[in-house]
C-alpha cells in the first residue's frame, strides 16, 4: 500500500491510500484523534499497522477514491523525529574500495512536500545548492542494536527525498559541516507516499530518476549503493534507538548533481514508489551553470548524454563530501 497525507480545498490533512483509481481516505479506519498533529497520526498508523492492515487493503480495493488532482498531498512524514542520512554511499569515479559508513543528521523542520518550494536562503557566499535524488526507509520502531539478518523488522516502508544541499568552494560544504548546509527551511522535500515494505521486492534493486527543468540530472540503480539498506540500519540502531516515523535516507551517487536556481521545478522519481514535484524560488535570482557534474570515468551516462545535448555543459561544477 501507498499511504498519503491530503487534504481538500484547504481543508484539514487528512490520512489516505494512494490507489490507482486515485486517493482513499483512511481517516474512518485509524485511531481518532480530532487534535492529533499528522505526524501523529501517520506514526500511530505506522504503529498500529498490523491491526489496522487488513481494513486498510479493504478501502484500498473498494473505497471511493478522490480524483488526484482535486486533493493536494502533504509529506507523509511530515516532521520525523530524526532524519539521518548517509555522505556518499554510492560507487563513483570508478573507486574500487568502499568508502567508511558515514551518516548526519538533517533538521527535520526542513521537509515539505508534493508541489511546495524550495527556498534558497538569501546569502551571498560563493555557493551552488544541489540537488540529491535518494531512496528514504522510513522505519518501525523502537529498533535498537538491530541484527543484518532481522532488518526487515525494523523498516516499514520506503519515500523519496531530494536532499537539497548548500554547498561552497572547491569539495568543502558550508562551513564544512553537512547539516549545517543541508538543514535550511525547505530543504527536505519528502514524499509523494510511503511505500510500504511489501510493495518493494528489493530496496537495493530500485531506479531512481531526477530532473530538473525537464532536464535529466539523476539517473541510477540503488543495487550500486557502497552499504546495503541491512547495513545501514545496523550501523544506525547501533548507535542510537530508531522510532517509528524516524527517516534514513540512503545517499546519492553524486555524478547526477547539478544546480537548483530560480524558476526551476525538480521531479523525483523512485521505481516502486512514485514521482514528486517541488519548486524552487531564490530571492537573489541567482545563475549557475545548468547540467550535471561529469566526472572521469562516469557511470551516470544517460545524464551525462542528456545534459551534453540540452546545454554542452562540459565544466565540473562543485562537488560533494
Amino acid at each position: 500500500m501507498k499511504l498519503v497525507l491530503f487534504s481538500q480545498a484547504g481543508g484539514a490533512v487528512a490520512p489516505g491510500l494512494l490507489t490507482g483509481r486515485g486517493v482513499v481516505s483512511i481517516a474512518g479506519a485509524v485511531p481518532a484523534d480530532g487534535a492529533a498533529a499528522p505526524m501523529d497520526t501517520m506514526r500511530g498508523i505506522i504503529d498500529g499497522w498490523d491491526r489496522l492492515k487488513p481494513a486498510l487493503q479493504d478501502l484500498e480495493a473498494n473505497g471511493e477514491a478522490l480524483d488526484l488532482a482535486a486533493v493536494k498531498l502533504h509529506p507523509p512524514l511530515p516532521r520525523p523525529g530524526k532524519m539521518l542520512c548517509c555522505i556518499g554511499n554510492y560507487w563513483e569515479h570508478a573507486e574500487r574500495q568502499p568508502r567508511p559508513l558515514n551518516m548526519f543528521l538533517k533538521n527535520p523542520d526542513a521537509v515539505i512536500g508534493p508541489g511546495d518550494t524550495v527556498v534558497l536562503p538569501e546569502f551571498t557566499e560563493p555557493w551552488v545548492f544541489h540537488h540529491e535524488a535518494e531512496l528514504a526507509i522510513v522505519i518501525k520502531g523502537p529498533a535498537k542494536n538491530v541484527a543484518p539478518q532481522n532488518w526487515r523488522d525494523a523498516v516499514f516502508g520506503y519515500t523519496c527525498m531530494i536532499d537539497v544541499s548548500a554547498r561552497g568552494e572547491a569539495r568543502s560544504t558550508w562551513r564544512r559541516g553537512s547539516w549545517m548546509g543541508k538543514s535550511f527551511d525547505t530543504f527536505g522535500p519528502l514524499g509523494p507516499c510511503i511505500a510500504t515494505a511489501d510493495e518493494l521486492r528489493n530496496p537495493n534493486d530500485l531506479h531512481v530518476r531526477l530532473w530538473c527543468s525537464g532536464e535529466l540530472r539523476h539517473d541510477y540503480n540503488t543495487n550500486d549503493m557502497e552499504h546495503a539498506v541491512p547495513e545501514l540500519i545496523e550501523h544506525a540502531s547501533m548507535i542510537m534507538t530508531l522510532n517509528s516515523g524516524d527517516t534514513i535516507a540512503c545517499g546519492t551517487n553524486h555524478e547526477g548533481l547539478g544546480a537548483l536556481q530560480d524558476g526551476d521545478n525538480a521531479v523525483i522519481e523512485i521505481e516502486s514508489i512514485g514521482r514528486m514535484e517541488v519548486h524552487v524560488s531564490d530571492p537573489l535570482k541567482r545563475v549557475w551553470q545548468r547540467g550535471v557534474y561529469m566526472g572521469e570515468n562516469s557511470t551516470n551516462l544517460a545524464a551525462v548524454a542528456a545534459a551534453e545535448a540540452n546545454t554542452g555543459a562540459k565544466e565540473k561544477s562543485s562537488m560533494a563530501e
